[in-house]
């Protein structure tokens, strides 16, 4: 028989998502996929179960049903500081991960080069890969997870057509400063690059950092796609509501590819998530001081514990340093993990290019028992893995 298509040669299956599975396998708590074990905002929960008994059981407008589109342009014009129209300006998509699948097809061409931050979502390098555009990866340099400008610049040189920017960042919670987005932004209009941004986490900062979105810099709506999603601001991961918000005629480019992806989002789902696009600003702050005290909580556990890691300005990510456990497979370090000490992680080498094994990655968007029963399984793993390390 004649070969498989080979454009997915140089990618495994999500190694984030693979990890939930060997949780699962030795009933770990697991601390690997980044999602909530608490219940979503009541409000929305109990408007799921009226639309339950509604008529919105087919299917919605492709590009996203009316009154979703116009609470979420209204909730987006609000925190981005724009006047974003919702018949033009947005588009509704299953999750983010499809929204930068189709702002990535809509951007490139089989052969066009893109910019990608190093330790990155693992989905950005596979997006690129099969559009046929080939990363270029910058470093961000741990602890501070900055970027060196002239490096960035040489990238620039290359003549990318996009940027990807994950602000806040998964995997190393980076909040990128004003500062910082104005140099990208001064480069991107240097050498007319478009900058897609991936915001699920915009909501989740820590003070004294703050969320700027790019697209709200002077200058660079006109080259910006920004994509986001519900998921992590209203703990509904597995409701896969996601959005791109651009330029019209980006937009309107978007949604051919959107429509022959998956023709469009759940329609029961959007009519239930409009309640929580319409709370105010206090759902927000109190959402902020939620995780606040999951970290303080997560991080003076690991530092009791003796572990050594980084601290996160935003999402719900810690990266972990192994390298006193001696193990050659950050990898097989994560299976005796869930194994051995009952706590499921993600290996770090799945987010950088560069050669790194020293990191695993844990998240703390659990509720605050959950928290505690895996620090302390955590306070067990010196004692464990020491034994099975090399």
């Amino acid at each position: 028989m004649k070969p498989l298509s080979s454009r997915t040669n140089s990618f495994t299956d999500s190694v984030i998502r693979r990890m939930t599975r060997v949780s699962n396998q030795y009933n770990a708590v697991n601390l690997s996929q980044g999602f909530p074990d608490f219940a979503p905002p009541k409000e929305i929960e109990n408007r799921l179960a009226e639309v339950a008994k509604e008529d919105f059981h087919q299917y919605s407008i492709t590009w996203g049903a009316q009154n979703f589109r116009e609470a979420l342009a209204k909730k987006q014009s609000h925190f981005m500081g724009l006047n974003i129209d919702p018949n033009k300006e947005v588009l509704v998509t299953c999750g983010s991960t499809e929204a930068m699948m189709a702002a990535m097809l809509t951007v490139t061409n089989p052969g066009d080069k893109v910019i990608v931050f190093s330790p990155f979502y693992e989905n950005y390098s596979a997006d690129a890969i099969l559009c046929g555009a080939t990363p270029i990866y910058v470093s961000l340099t741990p602890p501070a997870f900055n970027f060196n400008p002239e490096e960035l610049e040489e990238a620039f040189k290359q003549n990318p057509k996009a940027l990807i920017l994950c602000n806040p960042s998964n995997p190393c919670g980076k909040v990128f400063t004003r500062a910082e987005l104005l140099i990208i932004a001064d480069l991107a209009q240097k050498y007319d690059t478009y900058v897609i941004t991936d915001e699920v986490y915009e909501h989740i900062v820590y003070a004294p950092h703050v969320h700027t979105y790019f697209a709200s810099l002077p200058g660079m709506f006109e080259r910006t796609i920004s994509c986001s999603s519900l998921s992590k601001t209203y703990s509904i991961t597995g409701w896969r509501l996601g959005y791109i918000i651009a330029p019209e005629a980006i937009i309107e480019t978007a949604k051919k590819v959107h429509d022959f992806l998956t023709v469009g989002a759940a329609a029961p789902l959007q009519e239930a998530a409009v309640t929580g696009l319409l709370f105010g600003d206090e759902y927000y702050r109190d959402l902020q001081s939620k995780y606040t005290e999951k970290r303080d909580l997560f991080l003076k556990g690991l530092d009791d514990i003796g572990l050594s890691h980084s601290t996160p300005f935003g999402a719900y990510y810690v990266l972990i340093d192994i390298s006193e456990f001696g193990y050659d497979s950050d990898l097989s370090f994560c299976e005796s993990l869930a194994k051995e000490v009952g706590v499921g992680a993600v290996p770090g080498s799945s987010f950088f290019k560069e050669d790194v094994s020293n990191y695993i990655r844990l998240h703390f968007a659990k509720k605050n028992e959950t928290l505690y029963e895996a620090l302390n399984r955590l306070a067990q793993l010196k004692k464990i893995m020491k034994v099975k390390g090399k």
